[in-house]
């Protein structure tokens, strides 16, 4: 399996670099597009997926799902798209670029992650509207940072983002590395040692949910059908509910 984390590079550098992973060594292999938020449990649904399909490889490209629709948009050979949110699987279908009807294959929660230990002291929600506080949240065309907005908005909380992150991978990061006191992402993405976890009440929270297509800028569709009845199926359901997502 290969794993690609173009989000930092130019529009081209990740349509050069996905052409030349799907062309190199005359092997060719079902490229999966899929929301960073999605990355440890697809990376283990790809091993999951070569071992049971043997001679099939999974090329898995994670990027903030706005970034993906526009890849696959100006050609990225894509075999299927996995995003966080309707709105930019939209954007493919639309295209015409679609070969199959989205279905959702998983849904998640949100949480509000602070530097492991809690440093800042911070209760909740409703501390978010502290001035003293670097909060920090994905970008507003990210499904995330929409799904954060949102759930502000609800619990009726006023909070200045300080950064606007491409993607919850990278405002995670952040949030670890101290450089900011607390963001909201997904609960899929505090399940790790260097952030702490508070949790979200119910009437607050927002469910998001994950649909995929198969996609016909890439070379290998009936590959991508297989990969997308894997993730369907009860085995690869098992994977995603081991990383946090809940069923659909």
């Amino acid at each position: 399996m290969r794993v690609l984390d173009l989000g930092w590079c130019t529009r081209w550098l990740a349509l050069a670099s996905l052409c030349l992973a799907s062309c190199g060594g005359g092997e060719r292999a079902i490229h999966v597009f899929a929301a960073s938020s999605l990355a440890p449990a697809f990376e283990q649904l790809a091993k999951e997926f070569e071992r049971t399909h043997p001679g099939q490889r999974i090329a898995l490209h994670c990027a903030g799902s706005p970034t993906l629709a526009l890849q696959i948009q100006e050609g990225a050979p894509a075999d299927v798209f996995a995003s966080a949110d309707e709105a930019n699987l939209r954007k493919v279908i639309e295209a015409r670029l679609a070969l199959t009807e989205p279905e959702v294959f998983a849904k998640n929660r949100l949480a509000l992650a602070v530097p492991r230990g809690n440093p800042r002291a911070i209760r909740g929600l409703e501390d978010l509207a502290r001035a003293d506080l670097r909060i920090g949240l994905c970008g507003p065309e990210v499904p995330a940072g929409r799904y954060a907005r949102a759930c502000l908005e609800k619990a009726g909380i006023h909070a200045r983002s300080r950064s606007d992150e491409p993607n919850v991978s990278a405002l995670v990061t952040k949030i670890a590395f101290g450089e900011l006191d607390a963001g909201i992402v997904y609960a899929t993405d505090v399940r790790r040692d260097d952030v702490t976890e508070l949790p979200i009440p119910d009437e607050c929270n927002v469910v998001a949910s994950y649909p995929l297509v198969v996609v016909s800028t890439g070379a290998d569709s009936e590959g991508g059908r297989a990969f997308a009845r894997f993730a369907l199926s009860d085995e690869g359901q098992a994977i995603l509910a081991r990383y946090g997502f809940l069923r659909p």
